[in-house]
């Protein structure tokens, strides 16, 4: 057993609940042990491929598709790091590219393909957006509908669907303290490792949403909550009489062409994946394999697995309005809050069109990291999942590895 200081530990499940969220720095997702990268960090990686890409403007610049040997490099200097593998892809009018490195699984000879699949984590969160915006759409309920109009009694506070979607809720963060919960030893570094292969129940993520103190009351601010995507799966339910994963297959997944993303009910996926895996140092014991982690641990909020692939062909659908109509998409992509979260997506300063923005979401789960940004138009797009995610990096910031695919693949768009 490996017992850690509370300052260690405060780097790991106790992080979920202390740091606050998509404020000042806003941290674009929580899906694990750590705060996701900020927003700061994000549009600070975005600005570095403002300036990698500012040489193919020259006249002496190489062509675009010396792109693609650049990529591939990136890829595998960061599986030189804590980073166990990686799958990227890339499509622009002038250059369509993938590429991988690395391994499916720590200490396995496997290597990591381009069409693997890899946990969403947060980029489930679009998604559950997107049956929401439909049966808004249908007049199940308008953005103004209460959860009590539809769940009577399920939270002791009323919010709206609009608020949830948007994280104005005032719901507090929660899946620290769930974790914490099934502990015996919170100092106990491998002990947490173990329970996110746990099964936990929506019973239990509502227990602890409960029992926590709210953030705020309902629409006064804005702080990134899991715990709003979850109560989002309970009320589609009850109004759908379907379980939230054919509801994704049916109306999200089939329709957009999605053929290799999936809503699991338990640890893998369907064929060849990355699995999860976490650096963390001197803290705990190196790098952790965690083949084993539970998908209910996140349930609605990013249980989904997917492909960079399926995640083109999603971001395509949704951005060219075959998932929702324009007015609604459009209604989606408008920010609530600081000039970036709408609803279930955010936009981050384009790097190549000054004053235009990118549109997706990243994923911060447990042992990887993941995003997908897209023009509006929907001619560049790019998305990536890694796995060894690196608990050593402080709340709020971006992972060396994930910063240098992020501005390449960025820079390489332009």
């Amino acid at each position: 057993m490996r017992r850690r200081t509370r300052s260690a530990i405060a780097l790991a499940t106790a992080a979920l609940v202390a740091t606050p969220l998509l404020s000042a720095p806003a941290h674009a997702s929580t899906d694990g042990p750590l705060p996701g990268p900020s927003r700061e960090a994000l549009v600070d990686a975005l600005s570095v491929a403002r300036q990698d890409a500012q040489p193919r403007t020259d006249a002496t610049a190489p062509a675009a598709p010396a792109w693609g040997a650049v990529l591939d490099a990136t890829l595998d200097e960061v599986v030189a790091g804590p980073v166990v593998g990686v799958t990227a892809r890339l499509e622009t009018p002038d250059l369509t590219w993938r590429g991988s490195a690395g391994a499916r699984e720590h200490e396995r000879a496997a290597p990591a393909r381009p069409q693997d699949r890899f946990r969403a984590s947060s980029i489930t969160k679009p998604m559950i957006a997107t049956l929401v915006l439909q049966e808004v759409e249908a007049g199940t309920w308008s953005l103004d509908t209460t959860v009590d109009e539809v769940l009577p009694g399920l939270l002791e506070v009323d919010v709206t669907i609009e608020q949830l979607l948007s994280h104005r809720s005032g719901l507090p963060e929660h899946l620290g303290a769930l974790l914490q919960s099934r502990l015996t030893d919170p100092d106990d570094f491998d002990e947490q490792w173990q329970a996110v292969g746990q099964v936990y129940p929506v019973a239990d993520h509502l227990a602890v949403i409960r029992a926590l103190a709210r953030e705020f009351e309902p629409g006064a601010d804005f702080h990134y909550s899991n715990a709003g995507y979850v109560v989002l799966r309970l009320l589609l339910e009850e109004v759908t009489g379907e379980e939230v994963d054919d509801l994704l297959e049916k109306r999200v997944f089939k329709p957009a062409g999605m053929r290799h993303t999936d809503y699991p009910q338990k640890p893998g996926a369907r064929g060849p994946y990355l699995a999860g895996a976490a650096y963390t140092g001197e803290l705990g014991a190196g790098t952790y394999s965690l083949p084993h982690f539970h998908p209910s641990f996140f349930d609605a909020a990013g249980a989904v697995t997917t492909t960079t692939a399926d995640l083109h062909a999603f971001t395509e659908a949704l951005l060219g309005g075959e998932l929702l109509a324009p007015a609604t998409v459009a209604d989606m992509i408008d920010p609530r809050s600081d000039d970036f979260y709408g609803l279930g997506i955010y936009r981050l300063p384009d790097p190549c069109v000054p004053g235009e923005h990118l549109y997706g979401h990243d994923g911060a789960g447990i042992g990887s990291l993941s995003m997908v940004l897209a023009s509006l138009d929907g001619e560049r797009r790019f998305s990536y999942g890694l796995t060894g995610r690196d608990y050593t990096v402080p709340p709020g910031q971006m992972q060396d590895g994930a910063a240098a695919v992020l501005n390449t693949l960025a820079a390489a768009t332009c």
